[in-house]
Parts: structure tokens; sequence; C-alpha cells
């Protein structure tokens, strides 16, 4: 039987349909070995892989720096309008491969390396991965900087080059254990320090209104030093720029301190300010009161407004004297995009520019500011909005506070005008929350300080109108879009999945990797035969390779002909873990009972992390892996059910089981989950979907066929409804014997032998105090998953319903949502031009 062909030997083939002779092997490998020779130290002579691993990678950054220098002198020259993506998490996982396939260098360095014998996979497996997020958030802001880059948009990123990204976690007996993230410990090859950009960042002090206008004094000031990293399109020659900054003290230590000997202190107290960038704080929809994340907040948009003025300022290519003198034409030359509230501040401090320095009215500058500004947003759960305390305020920026009272004053105004006497509106609206401690909403601040209000899916962009920003719409109902996420099909199709890829390839051409849409074409093979087996077959070589994986890594043993079932996102009670959790022991119970029957095998694979300080969330990893233990030394079972946790689960192993898996679990309470991004990736790699309609799952039902989706549990009328009548979950665990069966046995010690009662805060709160009502969507759930493995045991059919939900993808890639925001938000439009390489003539 042959070998089946490597991920590599894949990619080579669609990577590079027609590109093979483009790069010259022979000058990779010289650029190869003169990095490999500058990377070595002196005195050390033996390569190490890591030493290989950096000369690859510096020599495919090579072919990035003349596109990047050549891409940002277009801008100057053309001086188009630029977008500002403004986000505190920027999840970029690994750079070189994604690099490789953006600039069509794969196959030549996959030569190259083999040539001098090296394994270019080996080598990309000792890239750290960029962990600059914590899920959703940050990895949709990397997909869109690949989108914007590849529709060829005048776009830059701006976030904070965390020391420390999201943590690493590990499972000891059981547990979550948390370990710190020092990504940075070996250098990163992609990013470019450039201190002559260095800007200072001021807090606390003073204000003082004077007949010159209003200063800010006696402030404490930390400086902002940027790291740049390229971002590639995809085969256009645009490079755009993620500009990360990081902290640094100032360097004038205070002399008295000097001369009293309080020198080391000094310099020792130059910590405190590089603490800003230290750390990235690990909570996924929670919002975390503590000063040093406020400090975050403003830092990256201090630095950056004072940028983007700057560039604003000089951004005629050539021009050495201040081109742009009159800040009224900014919101035609910049668009502001805040993801999530956490840049919020953003709209204060701009206001604080084109007031206090740039000495605009009031009028004018508010103008300004809101036809420069858009907000995303991101949650409804009350627990993830941000409102930060006014005493904290007041002592850090007190400037700030002046003005978002200001900001308050007038908005209230108006509305009291529209609607004279309903004070009671006035308080919803207010910008300023009154109660023990007066605090500030800051997505009221975003919605009253920006043109544009978006939500990340259809049904999350309604629930908003509807309820959490009601009063805000009803006022300004022009402000409320939809932009329902995307992927970037570079990543989480070609690079991760080239198999796949390829097969699509040889039936429709591989325009689609630009144009998702064309996907759709694929509908016209969906009873051919050839089309079945090979999607079939790439699936079963992503299983056997993962299986693979799972056992060199995690020394467990898997049936790779079982259903691989796979839920992988944070841990968090709304993403309802538990009720997987449920399902698993009612499967289990059901073997044990007919030991006999024709189950249909199935792994069930949990992977996620809990923000370290979220007890609920750390018992139910505890409960996974304490199931697991019992179900997998189970030998009555066998290898018809195991349960794994995966650990430490990241950007780098998300491309790795995603291509493998059968069964996506989407599965939050219709609702609570604004969009999801993880259930789109599983569509394209050829997962079914069993999910509630929720998020993006209502648009992947439509795009596919609601009947090729497994469709179960309350709709969001449903749950709505049952907040009014009360949820009784004792009323299901009466009524419902498997239900009440498994619960007794967490509650019972059957899972856990040695502590019977380690999982009482567990049941306690699912039993008296479940917000997200698990119970209430058991028995269809249930019902559900045996649609689901009677579907399995007919392969022809399951993989025809796999190639309905691929057609079904067009609508989430990013370009398409990207486009929507360049459209009709930023004012922008898209262009599928390449722009001239390095080594083309200029035009």
């Amino acid at each position: 039987m042959p070998k089946p062909l490597t991920d590599q030997e894949k990619r080579k083939q669609i990577s590079v349909r027609g590109l093979a002779g483009v790069e010259n092997v022979s000058d990779l490998k010289t650029n190869f070995n003169r990095h490999l020779h500058f990377t070595l130290v002196k005195d050390r002579n033996v390569a190490t892989k890591r030493d290989y691993y950096f000369a690859l990678a510096n020599t495919v950054r090579d072919h990035l720096v003349g596109r990047w220098i050549r891409t940002q002198q277009h801008y100057y020259e053309k001086d188009p309008k630029r977008v500002y993506y403004l986000s505190l998490e920027f999840y970029m996982g690994r750079t070189l491969q994604n690099t490789m396939v953006n600039l069509a260098l794969e196959n030549a360095c996959d030569e190259a390396t083999y040539q001098l014998g090296l394994d270019m996979e080996e080598l990309q497996d000792i890239e750290e991965d960029a962990g600059l997020g914590n899920g959703g958030l940050g990895r949709l802001a990397a997909c869109f900087l690949d989108s914007m880059a590849s529709l060829g948009l005048a776009a830059y990123g701006y976030g904070i080059r965390y020391e420390f990204g999201i943590f690493n976690q590990k499972i000891v007996n059981g547990w979550q254990v948390e370990e710190a993230d020092d990504w940075l410990r070996y250098g990163n090859p992609w990013e470019k320090a450039r201190p002559e950009y260095m800007r200072p960042v001021h807090f606390y002090g003073r204000v003082e209104h004077t007949p010159e206008g209003v200063k800010w004094v006696d402030t404490q000031v930390v400086l902002a030093l940027p790291y740049d990293t390229p971002v590639p399109g995809y085969r256009n020659n645009v490079v755009n720029t993620m500009r990360l900054w990081s902290a640094k003290a100032p360097c004038d230590f205070n002399l008295k301190d000097f001369n009293v000997g309080g020198y080391i202190q000094a310099v020792l107290d130059r910590n405190l300010a590089e603490n800003i960038s230290r750390v990235l704080y690990p909570n996924d929809n929670f919002f975390e009161g503590k000063e040093l994340r406020l400090k975050q907040e403003y830092f990256v948009v201090a630095a950056t407004l004072q940028d983007i003025v700057r560039r604003f300022k000089s951004s005629k290519f050539g021009s050495t004297e201040v081109v742009r003198v009159d800040l009224s034409t900014l919101p035609d030359k910049v668009a502001i995009q805040l993801n999530d509230t956490h840049p919020a501040m953003a709209i204060p401090e701009l206001m604080r520019i084109l007031l206090d320095t740039e000495h605009q009215t009031w009028e004018k500058a508010w103008d300004i500011v809101t036809r420069t500004c858009a907000y995303t947003n991101h949650t409804v759960l009350p627990e993830a909005l941000e409102r930060w305390p006014i005493d904290l305020f007041q002592n850090l920026l007190p400037r700030h506070l002046e003005i978002i009272f200001e900001i308050n004053r007038r908005h209230l105004e108006r509305i009291a005008n529209l609607y004279p006497g309903d004070d009671d509106r006035l308080r919803r609206m207010s910008l300023v929350e009154e109660g023990d401690q007066k605090k500030i909403n800051m997505a009221h601040l975003c919605i009253v300080g920006s043109h544009a209000v978006n939500g990340v899916a259809r049904i999350h962009s309604d629930i908003i109108k509807a309820t959490l920003f009601k009063d805000f719409y009803e006022v300004d109902p022009h402000k409320f879009q939809n932009k329902t996420n995307g992927i970037t099909p570079r990543r989480w199709l070609v690079m991760c999945n080239p198999g796949l890829a390829e097969v699509i390839a040889e039936r429709i051409g591989e325009d689609y990797i630009r144009d998702l849409d064309q996907l759709k074409n694929l509908l016209e093979f969906v009873d051919d035969d050839s089309l079945i087996r090979d999607v079939a077959k790439v699936k079963q070589e992503n299983k056997l390779k993962f299986s693979a994986y799972l056992e060199e890594h995690y020394r467990v043993k898997i049936n790779p002909n079982s259903m691989f079932d796979v839920q992988v996102k944070r841990i968090h009670e709304y993403k309802r873990q538990l009720l997987n959790c449920l399902h698993i022991i009612t499967l289990y119970n059901r073997i044990k009972k007919e030991p006999n029957k024709n189950w249909t095998p199935r792994t069930i694979m949990i992977g996620g992390k809990a923000a370290p300080g979220y007890h609920t969330a750390k018992l139910i990893i505890r409960l996974i892996t304490a199931i697991g233990d019992i179900v997998n030394q189970d030998e009555v079972v066998g290898d018809r059910l195991k349960v794994i946790f995966l650990e430490n689960y990241k950007v780098t192993l998300a491309e790795k089981i995603i291509p493998a898996s059968d069964l996506s679990e989407q599965i939050s309470t219709a609702g609570t989950e604004a969009s999801g991004t993880g259930n789109m990736k599983f569509m394209l790699n050829g997962a079914l979907t069993i999910g509630t309609m929720d998020g993006a799952n209502v648009e992947m039902a439509e795009e596919a066929g609601e009947e090729n989706l497994f469709i179960f549990g309350m709709r969001v009328d449903d749950v709505d409804a049952m907040d009014k009548s009360g949820y009784d979950a004792m009323e299901y665990y009466n009524r419902i014997p498997e239900l009440k069966q498994a619960m007794d046995q967490i509650a019972g010690g059957y899972f856990s032998p040695d502590q019977h009662d380690l999982f009482k805060d567990i049941v306690n709160m699912l039993l008296h105090h479940d917000r997200f009502k698990v119970f209430a969507d058991y028995e269809a759930y249930i019902k559900c998953q045996d649609k689901v493995s009677a579907l399995y045991k007919n392969p022809k059919e399951w993989t025809k319903m796999v190639i309905h939900n691929i057609a079904g993808c067009g609508k989430f890639s990013s370009d398409r949502t990207i486009s929507q925001y360049a459209r009709e938000i930023w004012g922008m439009e898209p262009s599928l031009e390449r722009i001239p390489a390095p080594d083309d003539p200029r035009q």
C-alpha cells in the first residue's frame, strides 16, 4: 500500500501549482546558510535545531521585508484612508508557515531545507505561539489582520506586546495548573523594535484650568516602545503592520533620591512602569476592575493616538514639513475600530488631544471623534461589561474623567430634550452609573462616541438592539449594524488542512482561497462518488495523524475509526461543557447496561483553559478528567468510548485537532454566544455541527441547510419565556431517570471515589442556581446525539452532509466580514490587485 502523502507534500501540490519554478531554491539555501552563520555564536560551531529554525525564519523574513517597505511607500505615495484596529488582544499563533503560504514560498523552502538535510515540519515546531489573546476576540483580530492585508486595505493593528501571553496549562492530578508563557525567551524573529517612534504616556497628576487652556500637569511618564510585525496578504505583495507597544521607564531618575542614597531604589522602581506590558489578563468574558488593567487600556490608546496623529499630519511621501495642520479632515483619512470596550479610552483621549493640544472647540472636536471611531460589541454577558469606578479614574486619569463627565452632560441634555420628564431613561442611558460606588459604563461611552456600533452575528446584533442597548437603538437606530464574524481560509484551510484544500481545488480550481463563496460550486459534486471518497479519505488521514500525535504527546491510545467528537474553547459555564459531561456519563451508563449492543464508538475530546480565578471553570476541568479516569479504564466499555482532556489548547493545537474532527460541539445556551468562530473552522474542515440556535450557528444552518446540522434545544424566545416563568432544575432532575442517575453519580463520588464531595459545588450550582439552564436542554441534546450516532454508521450519507457544510462556508470568510466593515463602517474600498513585488520594476 502506498505511503500517504505528508501535509508538506500536499501543500506543495496546492500552494504551488504553477509556482514551483518561481523561487530559486539555491538562493534560499545560500541565504539560509548566511543567516545560520550569523546566528551561531563565535565559540559555538555546532548548530542546534533552534539555530536552524531562526535561520529559516530569517530567510523567509527577507522576502517579507522588501514587500513591507514597498507597501508602506505605496501608502505614502497614494495617501489612502487608513484603518486602525485597536485591540488589547492579538492571538496570532505561529508565523513562519503562515508567511510561507501567503508568499507562495512553502514549496521552495521545503525543497531547500530537504536538500540541506533538514525537516521543515520539525523546524516549524520550534516556533513559540504568540499567545497574546484569550480566545475568540484575540483570534478574530488575527484573522482580520490577514484579511485586511489580503484585501489591500491600508490597515494597522495596534495592541500591547505582552512579555507573558496566555498562560500555559498543565494538568496535574486532574487539575489545571498555570505556568507563565515566556514566549520571548529565545527572541522573536518576526518583530522589529522601532525606538525612533517611542512615545510618552502620562498617568496620575492633576488638571489646571488656565486662560491659555486646560493643562494636565505633575504626571508620571511611561514610555511606549513600538515593535512592528509584518502582516502579509495572500499573494498580493501587500505587507501591513501590527504595532505592539512595550512599556519602558524614562531615564530621568529623581536626583534628590540620588543625593540621599536612594539610587538603587530609583532604578528598581523602573519595574513599576514596565509592569504595564508584562502580562495579559487571562480572563475571557469577564471584567476585572484592576488599576493595572486600566493602565494597560489607556497605555495602548495614548501611544496609538499619538502615532495616528503623527502619521496623519505628515503622511505625504517625501515631505519634511508638516503637511496637515487642520485636523478637521481626520475622519476622511482615519478610521478607528474599537475591538470591544477595552480600547474605549480612545474616545476621551482623542477629545483631550483635540481640545487641549490642538485647541479645537468642543463641538468641532466631538464631530471629529464620532466620525472617526466605531465600536464592536462582543458579548451580552453582564459580568463581561466594563464598568470602571470613578475614584480609580479620578486618581489615574483626572483629565479624562472631566471629559467623560462633559460628554455625559451633553448626552443627557440631548436625551432629556427627546424624552422630557423620563428620568428613568436618563438613569439607564447615563455614562455614569449611580450606586454604592459610582462607575463609568464603558459600553455607553463607546456607543455615544462612535458613528457605528456592531454585533458579531445577526442574532447577537438583534439581541443588543432589543435588550442590552435598546434605549440607544431607539435614539440612534442608524448607528447599529451587524458584521457576522469570519475566519481566514488561508490559515484555517490551506495551511492546516492541505489535503482537503487540494481535493477542493481539483474540483473547482483554487480561486476559492481568495473568494470563499466559490465553495458553493461543490454542490454540483455532492453526489459524486469520487468526491465523497476523497473527502472521507482526507478526514481519515487527518484522524490517523492526530491519533499518532496524541499517542506521542499525551501517551493516549485511541481508536482512529471512532467518531472524533470535539469541544474546544474557553472553559465557561455558558459554553456548557457540563452538558457534554452529562452526555458522556449517559452514554457510559448505556454501554454498561447493554454491553453487547452495536454502539457507535466515540472519542470525546474537550479542551480549553479556565481563567485562573474562576473556581467553577477549574472544577469543570477536574470533572472532565475524573470522568475520563473512570471511563477510559473500564474494560466493559473498551474503545467504544474514550474521554480525553486536551491539555494546553492553543492556536497550534487547534490547527491539528480541527482537521481531524468529525463532530463539533457548539452547545451554548441560546442568546449567550455572540458569534463563535471555532464553529466556522470546524465547518470549513469537514466536521458536522451539533449545536443550539445561538451565535453564528443560526447563519451556518441557513447557509448549509438546517437539515445538514444537528440543531437541538431552546431558541432565544424559549429561554426568554423560561426566564419569565422561572427555571426549575429539580423538575427535570426528578422527571428524567438518565439525568438523575448521572447527577447522583457525580454527587455520590462515583467519579471521585477518594473524595465523595469533590463536585458538590457543581451539583449545587446545576440543581439550584444554573443561569445557563443545562437540564432544560438535556433531553433534546441526548436525542440529537442519538441521531448523530445513527448517521455516523452510514459513512456515505455522513460525508454528503459534510460536503453540504463545506459548500455553505463561503459567508464565513473574514474577507467577507472585512469587506463589509470597509464599505459600511470605514468608508474604504477593498481591492484584489497585486502591488509590484520588490524586484519588479516600479510603475
